[in-house]
């Protein structure tokens, strides 16, 4: 059986590396084993931050959620439980979006949850 020389797999494997760094700064970019070193890192990054992001997320919704239930002289944990209570479904990403973009609407939705409460 004849031999198997191993350039052509191991350049489609060092070809996919270097694309997947392409764009990176110095060495990284070009040299295999700073490269595939790079690759994992940012790969690490990207699974964590996918993660992180819907956090990021909610506790922006939040933020914005309060500041508008706040303006009317209510707190964001008492406008969720008269949420509840008044039987409104709405996540706090349309919550916080309606806050944001038209507080008109939102401050009917303030009133239903503070006449639930009282």
């Amino acid at each position: 059986m004849a031999r198997v020389k191993r350039g052509v797999t191991s350049r489609a494997k060092h070809k996919k590396v270097l694309k997947a760094v392409k764009g990176q700064w110095g060495r990284r970019k070009n040299t295999i084993r700073a490269a595939r070193q790079a690759m994992e890192k940012a790969m690490q990054y990207a699974y964590r931050d996918r993660r992180n992001k819907k956090r990021d997320f909610k506790s922006l919704w939040i933020t914005r959620i309060n500041a508008g239930v706040r303006a009317e002289g209510m707190t964001y944990s008492n406008f969720v439980n008269g949420l509840s209570k008044s039987g409104i479904k709405i996540d706090r990403k349309i919550l916080a979006e309606i806050a944001y973009d038209n507080p008109e609407a939102f401050k009917t939705i303030v009133k239903k949850a503070q006449a639930a409460l009282n």
